[in-house]
Protein backbone atom coordinates (compact mmCIF):
# COMPACT_ATOMS: atom_id res chain seq x y z
CA UNK A 1 0.00 0.00 0.00
CA UNK A 2 1.17 3.54 -0.69
CA UNK A 3 0.65 6.85 1.01
CA UNK A 4 2.49 10.19 0.84
CA UNK A 5 4.93 12.02 3.07
CA UNK A 6 5.52 15.76 3.39
CA UNK A 7 8.51 17.03 1.44
CA UNK A 8 10.09 20.48 1.41
CA UNK A 9 12.35 21.88 -1.31
CA UNK A 10 12.86 25.20 0.45
CA UNK A 11 11.61 27.14 3.46
CA UNK A 12 8.53 28.65 1.78
CA UNK A 13 6.00 26.45 3.61
CA UNK A 14 7.37 27.80 6.89
CA UNK A 15 6.30 31.27 5.74
CA UNK A 16 2.99 30.63 3.96
CA UNK A 17 1.17 28.30 6.38
CA UNK A 18 0.09 29.11 9.94
CA UNK A 19 1.34 25.69 10.96
CA UNK A 20 3.65 23.92 8.50
CA UNK A 21 3.81 20.13 8.40
CA UNK A 22 7.07 18.46 9.42
CA UNK A 23 9.22 17.02 6.62
CA UNK A 24 8.60 13.29 6.37
CA UNK A 25 5.29 13.11 8.18
CA UNK A 26 2.44 11.19 6.58
CA UNK A 27 -0.14 13.36 4.82
CA UNK A 28 -3.70 13.24 3.56
CA UNK A 29 -5.69 15.74 1.56
CA UNK A 30 -7.40 17.20 4.62
CA UNK A 31 -10.05 18.97 2.57
CA UNK A 32 -12.61 18.19 5.28
CA UNK A 33 -11.17 21.09 7.28
CA UNK A 34 -12.68 23.50 4.77
CA UNK A 35 -16.14 21.95 4.38
CA UNK A 36 -17.92 24.86 6.08
CA UNK A 37 -15.75 27.65 4.70
CA UNK A 38 -16.92 30.55 2.60
CA UNK A 39 -15.14 33.32 0.70
CA UNK A 40 -14.77 35.32 3.92
CA UNK A 41 -12.56 32.59 5.41
CA UNK A 42 -10.09 32.75 2.53
CA UNK A 43 -7.58 35.34 3.67
CA UNK A 44 -3.83 35.28 4.19
CA UNK A 45 -2.28 32.06 5.40
CA UNK A 46 -5.70 30.43 5.74
CA UNK A 47 -6.23 31.01 2.01
CA UNK A 48 -2.88 29.37 1.27
CA UNK A 49 -3.76 26.30 3.38
CA UNK A 50 -7.11 26.06 1.58
CA UNK A 51 -5.69 26.63 -1.89
CA UNK A 52 -2.89 24.07 -1.88
CA UNK A 53 -2.09 22.55 1.50
CA UNK A 54 -1.90 18.83 2.26
CA UNK A 55 -2.58 17.94 5.91
CA UNK A 56 0.14 16.27 7.96
CA UNK A 57 -1.37 13.68 10.31
CA UNK A 58 1.21 14.11 13.08
CA UNK A 59 1.44 17.90 13.48
CA UNK A 60 -1.80 18.67 11.59
CA UNK A 61 0.17 21.34 9.77
CA UNK A 62 0.10 21.97 6.03
CA UNK A 63 2.60 21.30 3.24
CA UNK A 64 2.65 22.12 -0.49
CA UNK A 65 4.29 18.94 -1.84
CA UNK A 66 4.00 15.30 -0.87
CA UNK A 67 5.97 12.32 -2.19
CA UNK A 68 4.45 8.89 -2.75
CA UNK A 69 6.02 6.04 -0.77
CA UNK A 70 5.23 2.62 0.70
CA UNK A 71 3.46 2.50 4.06
CA UNK A 72 3.33 -0.40 6.51
CA UNK A 73 0.16 -1.61 8.23
CA UNK A 74 1.43 -0.60 11.67
CA UNK A 75 1.97 2.94 10.35
CA UNK A 76 -1.54 3.00 8.87
CA UNK A 77 -2.99 1.93 12.20
CA UNK A 78 -1.13 4.76 13.98
CA UNK A 79 -2.21 7.30 11.36
CA UNK A 80 -5.86 6.23 11.74
CA UNK A 81 -5.62 6.46 15.54
CA UNK A 82 -4.05 9.92 15.39
CA UNK A 83 -6.60 11.19 12.88
CA UNK A 84 -9.56 9.78 14.85
CA UNK A 85 -8.24 11.48 18.00
CA UNK A 86 -7.93 14.73 16.01
CA UNK A 87 -11.59 14.41 14.97
CA UNK A 88 -12.58 14.08 18.63
CA UNK A 89 -10.38 16.91 19.91
CA UNK A 90 -10.92 19.46 17.16
CA UNK A 91 -14.21 18.57 15.48
CA UNK A 92 -16.23 17.19 18.39
CA UNK A 93 -16.61 13.57 17.27
CA UNK A 94 -18.25 11.67 20.14
CA UNK A 95 -15.41 9.14 20.53
CA UNK A 96 -12.29 7.79 18.86
CA UNK A 97 -14.21 4.62 18.01
CA UNK A 98 -16.97 6.64 16.34
CA UNK A 99 -14.41 8.67 14.37
CA UNK A 100 -12.32 5.68 13.27
CA UNK A 101 -14.37 4.84 10.14
CA UNK A 102 -14.10 8.42 8.90
CA UNK A 103 -10.37 8.47 9.64
CA UNK A 104 -9.90 5.22 7.70
CA UNK A 105 -11.95 6.60 4.80
CA UNK A 106 -9.71 9.69 4.60
CA UNK A 107 -6.62 7.47 4.59
CA UNK A 108 -8.14 5.17 1.95
CA UNK A 109 -8.86 8.18 -0.27
CA UNK A 110 -5.23 9.27 -0.03
CA UNK A 111 -4.00 5.74 -0.63
CA UNK A 112 -6.12 5.52 -3.80
CA UNK A 113 -4.50 8.74 -5.03
CA UNK A 114 -1.04 7.28 -4.40
CA UNK A 115 -1.43 3.63 -5.42
CA UNK A 116 -1.13 4.17 -9.17
CA UNK A 117 2.08 6.18 -8.87
CA UNK A 118 5.70 5.11 -8.49
CA UNK A 119 7.59 5.91 -5.31
CA UNK A 120 8.97 9.46 -5.20
CA UNK A 121 6.22 10.79 -7.45
CA UNK A 122 5.25 14.25 -6.21
CA UNK A 123 1.66 15.33 -5.75
CA UNK A 124 0.11 18.75 -5.31
CA UNK A 125 -3.47 19.68 -4.45
CA UNK A 126 -5.49 22.69 -5.49
CA UNK A 127 -8.87 23.66 -4.11
CA UNK A 128 -11.58 26.08 -5.00
CA UNK A 129 -14.98 26.90 -3.60
CA UNK A 130 -17.92 26.03 -5.81
CA UNK A 131 -21.69 26.10 -5.36
CA UNK A 132 -21.47 22.39 -4.45
CA UNK A 133 -18.73 22.96 -1.85
CA UNK A 134 -14.98 22.47 -1.97
CA UNK A 135 -13.60 21.10 -5.23
CA UNK A 136 -10.17 19.45 -5.15
CA UNK A 137 -7.85 18.73 -8.06
CA UNK A 138 -4.56 16.86 -7.92
CA UNK A 139 -1.42 17.29 -9.99
CA UNK A 140 1.17 14.55 -10.49
CA UNK A 141 4.86 15.32 -10.98
CA UNK A 142 6.73 12.19 -11.99
CA UNK A 143 10.37 11.64 -11.05
CA UNK A 144 12.69 12.30 -13.95
CA UNK A 145 15.23 9.61 -14.70
CA UNK A 146 18.71 10.96 -15.27
CA UNK A 147 20.52 9.56 -18.27
CA UNK A 148 24.14 8.58 -17.95
CA UNK A 149 25.06 10.74 -20.92
CA UNK A 150 23.90 13.81 -19.06
CA UNK A 151 26.47 13.18 -16.36
CA UNK A 152 29.36 11.59 -18.25
CA UNK A 153 32.37 13.64 -19.28
CA UNK A 154 33.48 12.82 -22.82
CA UNK A 155 36.89 13.52 -24.27
CA UNK A 156 40.47 13.15 -23.23
CA UNK A 157 42.34 14.68 -20.35
CA UNK A 158 45.56 14.63 -22.45
CA UNK A 159 44.64 17.64 -24.58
Amino acid sequence: MKLARAIHFDESDMNVFHSPARTGEWCISGGFEFSNWGEGDLEGKARQAFANGWLGVETFGRVTFVAVTQVEQAELDQIAQSLAEHFVQLYGAPSVEAAMDVARAEIAHMSELCDEHNPNTLLTVSRELSDAGVREAFRVITPQETQLEALAVHGSLDE
